[in-house]
């Protein structure tokens, strides 16, 4: 079984429960990268990965 190396916007939506906009928002901030690949736009696993251990720790209300 193959590990899929890279993911579409849509994918990243799935995966991470975020909203399309959140996701392009992220990459105009240059918060998360991404690659072209002709009209495609592909996010390398490892760097969603990255990005979402980068993000602040929950801090509960006390």
């Amino acid at each position: 079984m193959q590990t899929q190396i890279s993911v579409s916007v849509p994918e990243a939506v799935r995966l991470t429960g975020w909203s399309r906009s959140a996701i392009y928002e992220a990459l105009k901030r240059q918060e998360l990268a991404a690659r072209k690949a002709g009209r495609r736009t592909l996010i390398l696993y490892s760097d969603l990965q990255a990005f979402i251990a980068s993000l602040p720790n929950y801090q509960g209300e006390a």
